[in-house]
Parts: structure tokens; sequence; C-alpha cells
């Protein structure tokens, strides 16, 4: 196999945690803000590509519906049997409530700011779900044609959802009642996020998308996970377990998804190999890429740098997910590819390395991090 080669960004794109103090923070003032009658979300500058996927490839999934039912949808959770975010936070019709609410401020005292600017981004990532089951429903013959459709990719799509919503709400209600935020700018960016949407380069193409979301639901887990872990160090047990209870749910809904692109790998080797690559050069971009807080025009950048520098995501975890990836699709081992399917492998199977020299550099690049206000915490600073 013919190697690829790989170079580095100069700047780490949406598709990394980012270094900090790669670029310079950029910040306007109030009165320099639209006006309510000018656009108020961020919109792509690149052109954008659709319907990539081939005619041709549109019955294979067709086909697929079959072990999809079988497959795909025992990994969703009968809503009688799912936790619901009122199971960790304080009972509003218990006489303890007053009580409950004030241990829980008292706990989130303790957190330190950083922490909870990566705290309240990955909520805002949550909130904007939305967005997601629209991106979902832009795959090429697996999207839910009428709302309410019976094919399990749509049945797993809407099921998908609902499980999903309850992370956004579970963390927005602790993040209000602990008193530690400024809800009104967190809200704010929130409604300005789905409006803006997302474009991570899947081009309708489920070949892509399933990729992307196998990548997403693993960084997500690793994420929570990771917040979990530091959270428990902070001395919030409460939120430890919220934290965790979400990457349980993310590490699920990852293993539906790398089980969909395993199935890919097996019927249609060489085209699910030259999607993996195509996403892999492009970088997986993050669902919250367009995050805008009406000040910040770089929050998203910002919010992550704080994360990779905490250890919550970071160059490696990315890394790490990709090399997950590789071995459990096995596709060092997949045979038959053509000529560029076989460059597309070897491709993926040696990208981890130049990604992990990135992570040195970004640690490096953090020491000499700025301090920039966050609104999320009324304008205090982080270390980025």
């Amino acid at each position: 196999m013919n190697a690829i080669n790989f170079q580095l960004p100069k700047c780490p794109s949406f598709a990394l945690p980012p270094v900090a103090g790669c670029r310079r923070p950029k910040f306007v003032v109030a009165s320099a803000l639209p006006s309510p009658s000018k656009a108020q979300v961020k919109k792509p500058s690149h052109i954008q590509v659709t319907h990539s996927m081939p005619p041709e490839k549109v019955e294979i999934f067709k086909s697929m519906e079959g072990w999809a039912e079988d497959n795909l949808l025992i990994h969703l959770k009968p809503v009688e049997k799912c936790w619901q975010p009122q199971d960790f936070l304080p009972d509003p019709a218990s006489d303890g409530f007053h009580d409950q609410v004030e241990e829980l401020r008292k706990r989130a005292k303790e957190i330190p700011d950083d922490y909870l600017v990566v705290l309240v981004g990955d909520m805002i990532t949550e909130d904007a779900l939305p967005t997601y089951q629209t991106f979902l429903n832009t795959f090429d013959s697996v999207r839910d044609e009428t709302g309410a459709s019976s094919t399990p990719w749509a049945v797993w799509t809407r099921a998908w959802t609902a499980e999903e919503n309850r992370h956004g709400d579970l963390l927005n209600k602790y993040l209000y009642l602990s008193g530690r935020v400024d809800m009104k700018q967190v809200e704010k960016t929130v409604q300005y996020l789905i409006g803006s949407g997302m474009y991570v380069k899947t081009e309708n193409n489920p070949y892509l998308g399933f990729i992307y979301t196998s990548f997403q639901e693993r960084a997500t887990f690793v994420s929570h996970r990771n917040t979990a872990r530091q959270a428990k160090a902070h001395g919030d047990i409460n939120l430890a377990q919220i934290c965790g209870t979400i990457a349980s749910d993310e590490k699920r809904h990852e293993t539906a998804y790398t089980k969909i692109v395993e199935k890919l790998f097996e019927i249609d080797p060489d085209t699910t190999m030259l999607a993996f690559a195509d996403i892999m050069k492009k970088k997986i971009l993050m669902p919250a890429h367009l995050m805008h807080d009406g000040r910040d025009d770089s929050l998203f950048h910002h919010f992550s740098a704080v994360g990779q520098r905490l250890g919550v995501y970071t160059v490696g975890d990315y890394a790490d997910v990709l090399e997950h990836l590789v071995a459990t699709w096995k596709v060092e081992n997949i045979t038959g590819l053509s000529v560029d399917g076989e460059k597309a492998q070897d491709y993926v199977c040696k990208l981890s390395p130049s990604i992990r020299r990135l992570g040195e550099k970004a640690r490096e690049m953090a020491k000499n991090a700025p301090k920039i206000p966050f609104s999320w915490i009324y304008d205090r600073e982080v270390q980025l």
C-alpha cells in the first residue's frame, strides 16, 4: 500500500481541540454588536458539497433495513427503563426542595471557573439537539421521509434524539440551580448555535455520516467521562454521577453507530474505506463549531482550548478515538480493496502519530496561553 502524506495544519481547525494562543482572541463591545435586523448567526464560508453518494449505493441501505431492525434498534432503551433528569435533581414537590437546592449550590461553589466553562460548553453542545436530528435527516436513503416513518433508520433517529434530549436538559437545570453561571448568556449562546446549524462535510452521504457519528459519539463519551472524573475530584459527587450517566448513554450510542460502519465494511469495503479516509482528511468537525454568544467571535476555539488544557478533551483523545475505530473495524485487516482503497487504508492506519505530534505542540503553546473573559461566567477571566 502506498503512503499518503499528511501535513499538519499551521493552526488547528475545529477538527481538533485547538492550540491555545494560536490566534488572537477577538471581542467586540456591546455597542458594536449587529442590530437585531441583521443576521445573528454564523455561516460556513466555504462551498458546500451535497449528495455525493452514487445513486447505485441507495439500494445498499435499503437492503440493510432488516439488519438495522435486528442490530441497531436493540441499542435503544424503553422510556420506562431510562433515567430522567429529575432523578438527579432536587424534587420541586418536596418539602425539602429549598434545602436540596442549597446543598447543590454549596457543592457547586467549590467548582473552579475553568471547569465551569467546559461544563457550560458541553451543555450548550447537547442543547443544540434540534440541529443534530436535522443533520441525521440529511443522509440520503436513511432519512425520516415523513417525520414518523416506520423504517428502522427513521425509528433510530427519532429515538436516539429522544434519549439525547435528556442530556442537555439535565445539565441545563443543574447549571441553573447552581447559581454559578450567567444563564441568559448561556441561553443566548444556545439560540445562536441552533440558528447557525452545523456543516461537517458529510455531503448527505451516509457512508461519511455514520463514520462521523461513530467518531463523534466516542469523543463525546470521552469528554463526559472526563468531566465526571474532574467533578468528583472537585468534591461534587452528584455532578460526577450526572456526567458519568450521560457518558454511559454516549457509549451505548457509539456502539450502535460503529456497528453500522462495521456492516458497511463487510458489504462494501472499498467505498467505506474511501469514506473513512475522506472524513479524516477533512478532519472531524465538532457539532458546535459555529458556537457564538454575541460577543466572542472565537468562542468555540476558546472553550475547546480550556478543555484541552484541563484534559477534558485533547488532541491525544482525538488520536485515541481514531485508533479505537481503526481497531474496532479491523481496518488493517481488510482485503480486496482497489488501489485507491489501499491508499485510503494506509492513510487512516498511519494517521494517529501525526495527530499526536500536533498534541505535543498544543501542550507547549498552552503554557503561554492568555486569560480571556467568558460571558457565561459573568466575564470572569479563564486561562486558555
